[in-house]
């Protein structure tokens, strides 16, 4: 057996250096350094099933590593996820299932994508955070249907970033057993020896975390390996890492140990010298010895089992628990009703505490929503009254005590997302939306429907001055592919903002709110989810007034005072650019019609990202600089949003 285990070995290194040197880019350090232990976990641990890479029980496996690639897809093909040779040899081309790092949602067995170094390890404190939730929810003593393990392969970079210390931080905090990280310690970076910036002993800061912390010290060595991840596994009131002593480049002779095997091919020579360090004696590319073709399918065939034995499990679980059972489907399906009480409201109210009310109604028809804020909750509006908090002692608990922990935050909302079965909200205040932005690309670029409530939106922040009021972060947010940022006017357009995020499910969405009070205007509505709409018009309007979120009041108010000048103009909430550029031509340009080019914007933001509504000949009233402390109220006079301000403007764009 230990024979075949090093052939099988031997084959993923082969292939991940054979990958890179015909695609002429790539990191082949990693895969040839941490094979033996990837090889370990896979096939002597990992429990998944590679003729459905979907099923809900399945270990996770997390390479954070993300650069590591060539390795994750080497394991894919030879346990059969359907990856062919030819997506090997197409490794980094254009339109293969074998991009530079993995993409989630293009790779069969990608749990999600990876690359920028921490946020692997981030979203995998994610998962194992789901796992325990879903498994206090659905599990009875009789029966574990929830019950897998997240796994994570990660190196130096990863333990480097600040986001890895706020991640495992909590998951020490919360003993999140099912967590297990492999950590391949190889002491090499980009720049040299990690003696040059990282000298510190990473396990005891791991245990200073609350974490079980083991160390192999040859990461060539399969027994050790294995023997460590099964002590990981036996200790479920702590999370795992084990730290596992590898050489970069292992087996190339002129760069194993050095930093340049990192990330540049290895070169012909260099990895015909591999393969003679291997006793590597097949001369074919790409060759899979026929051995390891059937070592390979027998493991394939146990897979298999792993989710027979699971589906056979489940639905005698059914049987016993059909209420529990119809539950577990539902929380998977996403099907969210909105009736007509959720959009009957009354009173001027902060959108902060609109966004609070209408949460405080989905808790109690969406059962699988789940999160939290950065320790701001009392600010953010954003705890489930009617729900428990998530504890160590309460893994059922829905509402989550994330800490002051932004970027683990946001990294976690997305493991929660990527693993299934829940529905992630996080929150924080919109100028702290810079802490949470890696995550949140992340999370648009992978499609997953986390929603952000962000807070304090804006000068009317008020006294806590500059620090704290956010200028250009919505220009920020509106500027990600794929991701949708609501800035509703009151209550009713925070309906239309919920709404429009939890029936939202590819990609991800921010509903921006007010700390500040705002009226209830008699004309908002569900309209708001086609981004923008009239709220007040004229026959044939002289101008064309738009604003977003608490602005709209101003220029609410100033429509009327034009109108007393004998100016008519149409009145429009801007609610969601993201949304409004995806409606037909036909109603942007009922809108926005271009045959009226006077318009006027107004934010209490940078005008970035507005000069496609406003046109050459329009203005807009923004901030061009950063705010300052004093009440909310004198802010927005001292910086110009009044009616006043607004109906002079206008005037002067129309006397152009």
């Amino acid at each position: 057996m230990e024979n075949i285990d090093n052939l099988t070995v031997n084959t993923i290194r082969i292939l991940a250096a054979e990958m890179i040197q015909k695609a002429n880019s790539g990191h082949p350090g990693l895969p040839l350094g941490a094979a033996p232990a990837a090889f370990t976990l896979w096939s002597k641990h990992m429990k998944f099933n590679p003729q459905n890479p979907n099923w809900v029980d399945r270990d996770r496996f997390i390479l954070s590593a993300g650069h590591g690639s060539a390795l994750l897809y080497s394991l894919l093909f030879l346990f059969g996820f359907g990856l062919t040779l030819d997506d090997l040899k197409n490794f980094r081309q254009w339109a293969s299932l074998t991009p530079g790092h993995p993409e989630y949602n293009l790779t069969p067995g990608v749990e999600v994508t990876t690359g920028a170094l921490g946020q692997g390890f981030a979203n995998a404190i994610g998962m194992a955070l789901a796992e325990s939730h879903l498994a206090a929810k659905f599990n009875e003593s009789d029966f574990n249907i929830v019950d897998h393990f997240t796994y994570v392969l990660c190196g130096d970079g990863c333990l480097m970033e600040g986001i890895s210390a706020e991640a495992a931080s909590l998951a020490g905090t919360l003993k999140l057993g099912k967590i297990i990280v492999l950590y391949d310690s190889n002491d090499i970076t980009i720049e040299g020896s990690t003696d040059l910036s990282f000298n510190e002993d990473v396990l005891k800061r791991f245990d200073a975390y609350g974490w079980q912390t083991i160390k192999v010290l040859d990461g060539n060595n399969l027994n050790d390996i294995n023997i460590a991840i099964k002590t990981a596994k036996n200790d479920l009131t702590r999370p795992s890492i084990i730290q596992i002593k590898t050489q970069i480049g292992y087996g190339a002779p002129n760069k194993q140990g050095k930093a340049c095997a990192h990330g540049e091919p290895l070169g012909e020579d260099e990895i015909n010298a591999m393969k003679k360090f291997f006793h590597w004696q097949y001369e074919d590319l790409f060759f899979v010895p026929d051995e390891v073709l059937k070592y390979m399918s027998d493991i394939k065939n146990i897979c298999q089992n792993n989710e027979d034995e699971w589906n056979k499990l489940f639905e005698e679980y059914a049987q016993k628990y059909p209420q529990k059972a119809d539950e577990w489907k539902n929380w998977h399906d996403s099907k969210i009703e909105f009736d007509d009480d959720f959009w009957q409201y009354d009173g001027d109210l902060p959108t902060r505490v609109s966004s609070q009310i209408v949460l405080n109604k989905l808790s109690k028809v969406v059962p699988n929503l789940i999160g939290g804020s950065a320790d701001l909750a009392p600010s953010t509006k954003t705890v489930m009254e009617d729900r428990d908090f998530y504890s160590p002692t309460n893994p059922a608990g829905s509402n989550l005590h994330f800490g002051i922990r932004e970027h683990a935050m946001a990294a976690i909302a997305n493991g929660l997302a990527a693993h299934g079965g829940l529905r992630p909200y996080v929150a924080g205040f919109l100028v702290f939306s810079d802490y949470m932005k890696p995550a949140m690309r992340l999370s648009a670029l992978m499609d997953l429907p986390v929603i952000n409530v962000l807070t304090h939106d804006s000068i009317g922040v008020g006294e806590d001055g500059a620090t704290h009021q956010p200028i250009e972060q919505l220009a920020m947010l509106r500027s990600i592919p794929n991701f949708t940022v609501f800035r509703p006017c009151d209550t009713n357009e925070t309906v239309a903002a919920w709404h429009y995020a939890l029936t939202n499910l590819s990609g991800p969405t921010a509903i921006v709110l007010s700390r500040q009070k705002l009226p209830l205007l008699r004309e908002t509505g569900k309209n708001a989810l086609k981004g923008a709409y009239i709220l007040c018009d004229s026959d044939n309007p002289q101008i064309i007034m738009m604003a977003s979120g608490s602005e709209v009041s101003l220029i609410y108010k100033a429509y009327d005072e034009l109108n007393k000048l004998g100016i008519s103009s149409r009145v429009i909430s801007m609610v969601s650019f993201e949304v409004f550029d995806k409606q037909s031509h036909e109603y942007k340009e009922s809108l926005l019609p271009k045959n009226i080019r006077a318009r006027l914007a107004v934010e209490a933001a940078t005008d970035f990202g507005w000069h496609k509504y406003v046109g050459l000949d329009g203005k807009i009233i923004l901030m061009n600089r950063f705010g300052a402390s004093a009440p909310a109220d004198i802010l927005f006079d001292k910086f110009g949003f009044t009616v006043e301000n607004i109906v002079k403007c206008a005037k002067e764009i129309l006397s152009y």
